[in-house]
């Protein structure tokens, strides 16, 4: 009898317990969210590959149940994160994901961030010296004939635009991801390339520079010359040189 009473009186305690426990409440999801991971799985398990047609509106209906505007709500969705294009009148495309596309998503709230916060713009410009120091030293290891001709034709394309900010800037952003190309990874390029795109907004300096342009050209060749020699720490120190006298070049 008392083992018995004594149960129950957990029982009831532990009744008791979870009374007093914070609500935990369930979140009725939207249609288009179910419709959405459907679809999300769809791609991720290979059942559509990239260059595949998504299915038709009206199939995607019958087959989970839902009406058009989940559908096209979940659709927007998939593109809005880069898995499929949409274009008017043609059926909704998967797209093959890519580093480059990867970045491509993130591109406008990058830029927001960057401009909001002059510590965001250093502390870019200080992760970007950091990835660019080791990108010299892998191409000093590998770079070939070819990559040393093509850093030398994107210098002769710089040095003939003097005068030309815009055009200036470009051949210097190919120029640095020219150099990520020679490690053969297209992670490394698309994040250089995604850096140097977000740099660009804050490259203010240059547009009025007159003269100093020649600096950078200078550093160029002394890059390239360490990298065709194989010299690992040159390439580093040559490269750490010139974006250090950069750096002041980006401004907010």
């Amino acid at each position: 009898m008392f083992s018995t009473r004594k149960l129950l009186g957990e029982n009831i305690l532990s009744q008791r317990d979870v009374m007093t426990q914070p609500l935990e409440q369930i979140v009725r999801r939207k249609l288009s969210d179910e419709v959405f991971d459907r679809l999300e799985r769809m791609i991720t398990s290979g059942e559509l590959q990239p260059g595949d047609e998504m299915p038709s509106e009206r199939v995607l209906m019958e087959r989970f149940g839902v009406g058009r505007p989940a559908i096209r709500e979940a659709m927007q969705s998939l593109a809005n994160k880069g898995l499929v294009s949409i274009s008017h009148g043609e059926r909704a495309k998967v797209l093959r994901l890519t580093a480059k596309s990867i970045f491509r998503q993130v591109d406008l709230t990058a830029k927001i961030m960057l401009s909001q916060s002059s510590d965001s713009l250093e502390y870019l410009k200080s992760a970007r010296i950091f990835f660019e120091r080791g990108m010299a030293r892998e191409a000093a290891q590998r770079a070939s004939a070819n990559d040393i001709a093509d850093l030398r034709n994107v210098i002769e394309r710089q040095r003939m635009s003097l005068g030309r900010a815009e055009e200036f800037i470009d051949a210097d952003m190919e120029f640095h991801t020219r150099i990520a190309q020679i490690s053969g990874n297209p992670i490394y390029v698309a994040v250089s390339e995604a850096m140097l795109a977000w740099l660009k907004e804050y490259h203010t300096e240059m547009l009025i520079w007159t003269g100093k342009e020649k600096f950078t050209l200078a550093e160029h060749d002394e890059i390239v010359d360490r990298l065709e020699a194989n010299d690992v720490d040159g390439s580093e120190t040559a490269l750490l040189k010139h974006l250090e006298r950069s750096r002041a070049l980006y401004a907010k």
